[in-house]
């Protein structure tokens, strides 16, 4: 019988021990920008395998739903590669943080059958080519800064974002500091009206998806996803007038200066940066946290996690196309975190 009563016992102790240790696993939900999926998904996947009971799910749907969720308050983060206005910002139930993770540059790639060498751009070309004002490959805007390059008479298929995007916003946001005439039709923000005959895609994936299946189209995505889909992608003239192609030290390059001047709030453009190493079209991506969360359970993991992501983290970036943050920023960074409130 004491032999009965002791396995009775023993039983209850165990499960009593996985009730407590099942207790302590936690799922946290993030939603936002595509931009950082390949880096973030990289990162939430490494955590866990350091800490087995934490889970982080991301839904990759674009800024402006990463926006609108956390704002509603139906993830516990968000995401996001164009930082949120002040409008966005007062609409919001409670003060919103904002965290960069990496950098990152976004690419105008483009398909054209036969076309073996890589393609210059200048800002305004690439601006004339999205207002629907350059319509053929051939034309002499783009055959002036490429020459000797047989360029064909095919047409140009602009394909851009669908949705609201981080993307699109690091896009048109150098695009309105290069033309003037971009900046006063189309203007700046994470979702745009396109001029007619422009084609919409879902997400990075969506649009490099689209510019591989049309002859003749170009669109733009984070620099990540044209090497993954082996999609042709062009150098892009800089302040300085240098044409230069992306990569981790050119993004760098371009986040030199804004790193010695970073806002308190961390929402800074650092599109057209100068530098003859720079590349034009890079940013910081950010993540959003609200200043009081509701469930400090959750807050205080995810502060942890986002102490990892800033240090340790840092060294998955290069290999997935992003480039780590300047320490400058991240000392910084380290000194906002306590800005969440976890008591």
């Amino acid at each position: 019988m004491n032999r009965a009563r002791t396995y009775v016992t023993i039983a209850l102790m165990v499960g009593a021990l996985g009730a407590a240790l099942s207790a302590q696993k936690v799922q946290i939900t993030g939603a936002g920008a595509t931009f950082p999926f390949p880096i973030y998904s990289k990162w939430f996947s490494e955590y866990n395998k350091k800490n087995p009971n934490v889970e982080i799910n991301y839904q990759s749907l674009g800024s402006g739903a990463g926006i609108r969720q956390l704002s509603s308050q139906t993830v516990f983060f968000g995401a996001t590669d164009g930082p949120m206005t002040d409008e966005q910002l007062q609409s919001a139930p409670g003060r919103i943080l904002h965290f960069p993770t990496v950098l990152g540059g976004v690419v105008p790639i483009y398909n054209i059958p036969g076309l073996n060498t890589e393609l210059k751009f200048t800002g305004p070309v690439l601006a004339n080519i999205f207002l629907g004002a350059i319509t053929k490959w051939n034309d002499p805007q783009i055959a002036k800064i490429n020459p000797g390059v047989n360029l064909p008479a095919t047409d140009i298929t602009v394909v851009h974002r669908a949705e609201s995007s981080g993307t699109t916003y690091i896009f048109v946001d150098y695009l309105a500091k290069v033309s003037p005439e971009w900046k006063k039709k189309i203007g700046v923000a994470t979702s745009v009206n396109w001029p007619a005959g422009t084609v919409g895609g879902k997400g990075n994936e969506g649009v490099s998806g689209l510019v591989s299946q049309t002859p003749g189209a170009i669109g733009y995505v984070e620099l990540i996803y044209a090497i993954q889909n082996k999609i042709s992608y062009g150098s892009v003239q800089n302040m300085n007038g240098k044409f230069v192609k992306a990569s981790t030290d050119t993004v760098t390059a371009a986040a030199a200066a804004a790193a010695k001047q970073m806002p308190a709030d961390f929402r800074v453009s650092i599109t057209n940066a100068p530098g003859d190493n720079a590349y034009p079209i890079s940013s910081f991506t950010w993540l959003l946290f609200y200043e009081t969360p509701k469930d400090k359970g959750q807050a205080k993991v995810m502060v942890e996690f986002l102490k990892w992501a800033l240090t340790e983290g840092q060294k998955f970036a290069p290999d997935l196309g992003y480039a780590p943050l300047p320490k400058d920023v991240v000392d910084l960074e380290m000194k906002a975190i306590p800005k969440i409130k976890l008591g």
